[in-house]
């Protein structure tokens, strides 16, 4: 079984895929940007404010399934330039707590933006 995760607080995409799905025990948040959730407008112009405003889509949609970022247990990041890998760095790590999160990070293109986040997390018995 699955169910949908949907929170209005974060961007609401403009591909056929869901926020978040719930599915044996765990959310796995789609892919998120620095996009804004009325206008879906880019916000930021440095990666450390596009990692924020992404962290935020992120937080907001475990919020609606009922988890936070502590809950989070595997992380895919994608930069648009690895040269802004450390300057992503100082603001991921604001947002998590030992034991970090599993985590890939790879360089790819990006439509307009700098970077772009999916997570997976354990619902909390």
């Amino acid at each position: 079984m699955r169910d949908a995760v949907r929170s209005d607080k974060a961007s609401k995409g403009d591909g056929p895929y869901s926020q978040g799905i719930v599915s044996g025990g765990f959310v796995f948040v789609s892919g998120q940007g620095p996009l804004d959730s009325v206008t879906g407008a880019v916000l930021g112009q440095t990666v450390e404010e596009q990692t924020e405003y992404t962290l935020q889509n992120i937080i907001h949609i475990l919020e609606a399934a009922g988890c936070s970022m502590n809950d989070v247990v595997k992380v895919n990041v994608i930069l648009s330039d690895l040269q802004n890998f450390a300057a992503f760095n100082e603001v991921y790590r604001r947002h998590f707590s030992e034991p970090m999160p599993a985590r890939t990070c790879f360089g790819g293109q990006l439509d307009g933006i700098l970077v772009e986040i999916d997570v997976i997390a354990k619902i909390p018995e």
